[in-house]
């Protein structure tokens, strides 16, 4: 009896495999629904149209390309980290050179090498080592499920994660700085050994149940033969320094005023606009970002259409109401005078035959149809609703005043303006006068305050004891370093003896107690600060003038040696120390 069951349910295992299933109402409702979305498409996104096509429209990272384009088209090509600010073109630059490097016989990608993207800060390492989308993970038979046919049997399933999805072409990690340390360890491994390796303790190399093809994942790994890019908005510090070790590094450089000039009038053509002048320069004084730029251009856009959309709804309105007006003057003037309406009809029809003489002289083509314009107006309605502010408001200008020098500092890739302010005066009791700094400035511009004392006192003869000095950073903030220390000298100068400073003149530069002009950091970065808030001389320390290109970014750079050197730039030209 018990053999003819077990016998029974055999057979009826057999024949539920072999009868192919069929599809259930519920699931029926769920393929609808699926294949009905499926048929819904919006436009195309504002923004997948304004991104650059081509390596030419993008703008103000000619090195970068350069430079990317020779590691990538090389027989031999390189892992890389992109550093830079968000909205300068990282990710669209890898993309776009990968296509072109496609092309060249040296290059080992082939035409249909994959372009892989992925966000590191959605990448997390997982210490069961159960989910790892970036490396790959095994999925056991019991917990996560493998497959039916290897559940049955007690076979873990492997799943290649995207290391071996961007085999042959590239990795690209955005924001690789934000990815789990222990991740990037991991990481290394995969570089160096090109395949990535599964393990798991349901994995029996005697089972002959096991498929070849998972054999081979568990003895051999999975290919992962990839050149690795990542980029990232943070500073180098947060990437690990053997990841680092292994990938050349390429710098995009902070957009200025005229690249995003440049970005918005390419971004208008192909929205097909026409743009009020000194649209583009205003979208420029609200942000440094590419990106930033085209999404206001693009809000302006909208903006825009809805007013046109309005203004034609208002005419055809008028145009519907003509005999409305007509029948109200007929009503208002027949007991006074019928040629009133007459002549009301007559301007009408008058007005109408204007119109359609307009409309014949005017040409009938397609591409003569009125073109949108965005306005100024648009413009300040986006940066009202999304509470925009002015990205620069220190500005530099070409007169000389007292007491007031602009330093230059910088924070991650971006260079910034530091206006220092300097009064003097005589003391109540000579060599009894106080000197107040702001606190929040840091002890190291404090210290820069003290150097610049003493210094002060050999180039004029002046005691600083004799003086009540207050110097002031305006706006506040920390400097982090002694980079000021030429300007808190020149200030502190400016207000003891009166002299007068110029105002498109941005110092950097550690002050020692000699008097020497030391080296600091940044400088390149600090370049862009200066271009930005419209300084035309920018005075560095002699040791860093091999750290940016003479006449970087169209500014009149100056190293000097000594305090006496800086002040030749930094003073009027009658002023002698």
């Amino acid at each position: 009896q018990e053999h003819e069951e077990y016998v029974k349910d055999i057979r009826l295992q057999v024949l539920k495999e072999e009868k192919k299933e069929k599809e259930s109402a519920h699931d029926k409702k769920k393929r609808e629904e699926l294949e009905a979305l499926e048929k819904v498409h919006l436009t195309e996104s504002v923004m997948e149209l304004l991104r650059p096509k081509n390596l030419g429209e993008i703008v103000g990272q000619e090195r970068a390309v350069k430079s990317l384009m020779a590691k990538l088209s090389s027989p031999y090509p390189q892992h890389l980290i992109l550093y830079g600010p968000p909205g300068v073109g990282k990710t669209t630059a890898a993309r776009l050179v990968l296509e072109v490097a496609k092309q060249k016989e040296q290059s080992p990608f082939s035409t249909d090498a994959p372009f892989v993207e992925t966000d590191g800060t959605t990448l997390r390492w997982d210490p069961r080592d159960m989910t790892n989308p970036l490396l790959g993970s095994v999925h056991d038979p019991i917990y996560q499920g493998a497959q039916k046919s290897l559940a049955d049997l007690g076979v873990p399933e492997p799943k290649p994660g995207l290391v071996t999805d961007a085999h042959g072409g590239i990795l690209f990690i955005d924001e690789i700085g934000e990815m789990d340390e222990m991740l990037q360890n991991k990481l290394l491994k995969v570089l160096e050994d090109k395949r990535a390796f599964f393990e798991s303790a349901y994995y029996d190399p005697a089972d002959e149940r096991v498929p070849p093809y998972i054999k081979k994942l568990f003895e051999e790994g999975a290919p992962a033969d990839f050149v690795l890019i990542g980029a990232t908005t943070r500073d180098s510090r947060h990437i690990n320094p053997a990841l680092r070790s292994r990938c050349a590094e390429i710098y995009f450089e902070p957009l200025t005023p005229k690249h995003i000039v440049e970005i918005v009038k390419n971004g208008a053509k192909k929205l097909n606009v026409t743009l009020e002048d000194g649209i583009a320069e205003t979208i420029a004084e609200y942000t440094i970002e590419g990106r930033k730029a085209l999404n206001i251009l693009a809000d302006a856009y909208s903006i825009a259409i809805e007013r046109d959309y309005n203004n034609k709804n208002i005419s055809e309105d008028n145009e519907n109401n003509k005999p409305l007006y007509k029948n109200v003057v007929e009503e208002e003037t027949k007991d006074n005078n019928n040629n009133i309406a007459e002549s009301f009809e007559a301007a009408l029809d008058k007005l109408s035959e204007t119109d359609d003489k307009n409309k014949k002289v005017a040409p009938e083509k397609d591409d003569d149809k009125k073109i949108l314009q965005v306005t100024k107006q648009d413009i300040y309605e986006v940066a009202q609703v999304a509470r925009l502010s002015p990205y620069v408001t220190k500005k530099g200008e070409d007169v000389y005043r007292a007491g007031h020098i602009f330093g230059l500092g910088v924070a991650g890739f971006l260079g910034s303006a530091i206006e220092i302010e300097a009064v003097a005066f005589p003391a109540h009791e000579k060599g009894k006068g106080a000197v107040r700094f702001n606190e929040t400035a840091g002890s190291m511009a404090k210290d820069s305050v003290f150097n610049a004392a003493s210094v002060m006192r050999r180039l004029t003869g002046k005691d600083l004891a004799d003086y009540d000095l207050h110097i002031n950073v305006i706006g506040g903030g920390n400097i982090d370093g002694p980079s000021a220390g030429t300007a808190i000298l020149a200030a502190i100068v400016s207000a003891v003896t009166g002299k007068k400073i110029r105002q498109n003149v941005a110092v950097t530069g550690e002050i020692s107690l000699a008097g020497r002009v030391r080296p600091v950091g940044g400088v390149f970065e600090k370049a862009y600060g200066a271009k930005q808030a419209g300084m035309k001389i920018m005075v560095i320390p002699k040791e860093n003038e091999k750290d940016i290109p003479k006449e970087h970014l169209g500014l009149d750079i100056h190293p000097v040696e000594t305090a006496e050197e800086a002040f030749k730039y930094i003073f009027e030209q009658e002023d002698e120390f």
